[in-house]
């Protein structure tokens, strides 16, 4: 059932006990839409007809959303420069590996950085793809310097002429300044070189309201550019997405649904929105 859809049903069919009110209300905040945003929810609910329930939620829902471009920026003529940055276990480096996929499938070329040095396993994995998806791989030594890394990549990615840069970069607690400053560092020494285009901070959809958190972290120390939301797959309550542009204002550009490379896209905020809202 959609998300909306008990509300609907329940205010057409006359009647509402504070008891469904209460109902309607917890299963909001159940799908982490969070407290505020359900609270609001339920409060235009009981202020509007019942004929006009559908339309002003949607017209709610929608300012939610970011006003930003969800569209990966592209510079043609010079390199375009994606650092891939978010908490461990998040899905960071699978997430590099989808959107050098992504790319290679728009007939972009790509260079990948392995700046993660800190998880032999990262590097590992990270080489892994690149053989897969034939893409060359910048890396260096475990537990190396990943700002020489990216320098290198760098350098490399403007020597081969590649459309595309992508930096996977170490997974960091939200609350650890150390590694922000690195990730600070990191993009200094591209842009001695080079722009950097974006920054995606990869969460974890199915960890609802602590995404968020982390997310706000993450922009505060970084200039973030756009959100990566994994494990999209059902399993993730469906209010997050919204939660999560409306409390940082920044826009959803890919959703990733499972583990293949083909499990991930551009994040279509109108079948979203549809999708919440239609049984």
């Amino acid at each position: 059932m959609a998300l909306f859809s008990k509300l609907f049903s329940k205010i057409r069919g006359g009647a509402t006990s504070s008891a469904d009110w209460d109902e309607i209300e917890r299963s909001l905040i159940e799908s982490d839409l969070g407290a505020t945003n359900s609270a609001e929810i339920i409060s235009l609910a009981k202020k509007v007809r019942a004929e006009d329930i559908e339309s002003s939620v949607t017209a709610a829902l929608t300012n939610w959303l970011s006003t930003k471009s969800r569209a990966l920026s592209g510079n043609p003529g010079r390199v375009t420069t994606v650092l891939v940055v978010g908490v461990n276990g998040t899905g960071k480096t699978t997430s590099s590996a989808k959107l050098v996929s992504y790319l290679i499938s728009n007939d972009k070329s790509v260079l990948l950085a392995a700046a993660d040095t800190f998880r032999a396993a990262a590097i590992d994995q990270l080489q892994t793809w690149g053989e897969r998806l034939n893409v060359p791989v910048i890396a260096g030594k475990a537990d190396g310097d990943p700002a020489s890394v990216a320098f290198d990549a760098i350098a490399a990615a403007q020597k081969t002429n590649v459309d595309y840069l992508v930096v996977d970069t170490a997974g960091r607690l939200h609350t650890k300044s150390g590694l922000m400053d690195e990730l600070g560092k990191i993009r200094r020494v591209i842009e001695k070189v080079s722009p950097v285009d974006e920054v995606l901070l990869v969460v974890d959809a199915t960890t609802g309201q602590n995404g968020i958190a982390q997310a706000k972290t993450f922009i505060e120390s970084v200039a973030v550019t756009g959100l990566i939301l994994t494990k999209m797959d059902g399993s993730a309550k469906g209010g997050i997405a919204l939660a999560i542009e409306r409390e940082t204002g920044l826009p959803v550009k890919f959703v990733g649904t499972g583990e293949s490379a083909g499990d991930f896209a551009p994040f279509d905020s109108a079948s979203y929105l549809s999708g919440l809202l239609q049984a």
